[in-house]
């Protein structure tokens, strides 16, 4: 039996399920998502005639539909944020898997950083990290 919410939360989202971005390139997509981020591909081709690709972290889950170049530009979203557990080895991984960043940015006021990397469809992802977050596994 599931727990009953207080009042104040009946009318409130609980939590952002997936986001879905254009792919030109399905398996280069499969590859790097799951190179850079540790993401697995879902394969829901059974359940399912549409034509996307699916990643998880468990945690979260990112789709991807296929497009055409010229479909990219109309669906491309501005950028989305991916918190990191460890700043200094995630920018490590990052350099070990070839990927460029943008010059780090410290927030003093919250003790944050972030900076930015952009996909191979040129999805720009805001990657972040609050040092004073409390350390808690996100699954």
């Amino acid at each position: 039996m599931k727990p009953e919410l207080p009042a104040d939360m009946q009318d409130k989202p609980h939590s952002i399920h997936h986001v879905n971005f254009p792919t030109t390139d399905a398996e280069r997509t499969k590859d790097w998502y799951g190179r850079v981020f540790g993401l697995k591909h879902q394969d829901v081709s059974r359940w399912s005639n549409t034509k996307v690709l699916l990643m998880t972290r468990g945690n979260f889950d990112i789709h991807f539909t296929p497009c055409t170049p010229e479909q990219m530009v109309r669906m491309a979203p501005f950028h989305f944020a991916i918190e990191v557990y460890d700043w200094d080895n995630f920018l490590a991984h990052l350099k070990k898997e070839g990927v460029r960043h943008t010059k780090p940015v410290e927030r003093p006021q919250n003790n944050s950083k972030f900076c930015y990397v952009h996909d191979p469809d040129g999805t720009m992802i805001e990657l972040v990290y609050h040092g004073e977050r409390p350390t808690v596994p996100a699954f």
